[in-house]
């Protein structure tokens, strides 16, 4: 226990302290598992939960409850997750077309056919 004056108000402190880190912890970490069961289930809410678990996850980094690195790798997480979810939703899958060959067995772009032409030429 601490016997000097400073020392327990130090204490006190670091009481209230963590009691307030508990609460922004156990805010940010519901607000995580909403978006995790929303993106489960394919819940159509997806972009409000995810905006108030940005903002949870802001608000403790602002008051050091947690490292600024670790709110942000829990962003890119949560929005990763959210993305699959909602382009599998909202755009079907396109094909991406493979480039063609030109005679001589390299591939081209579009923009660069015509020098393609020209090494053909030289040949």
């Amino acid at each position: 226990m601490p016997v000097t004056k400073s020392a327990k108000k130090a204490l006190r402190t670091a009481e209230r302290r963590h009691e307030e880190n508990l609460i922004q912890r156990d805010t940010y970490k519901k607000a995580i598992k909403s978006v995790r069961k929303a993106v489960a289930s394919g819940v159509g809410s997806i972009n409000e939960l995810f905006s108030t678990a940005q903002s949870t996850l802001d608000r403790a980094a602002k008051n050091n409850t947690i490292h600024k690195n670790k709110a942000a790798r829990l962003k890119s997480r949560l929005a990763k997750a959210a993305a699959v979810v909602s382009s599998t939703e909202a755009a079907p899958v396109v094909k991406k077309s493979t480039p063609k060959k030109t005679a001589a067995g390299k591939k081209t772009v579009a923009g660069k056919k015509a020098a393609a032409k020209k090494t053909a030429a030289k040949k």
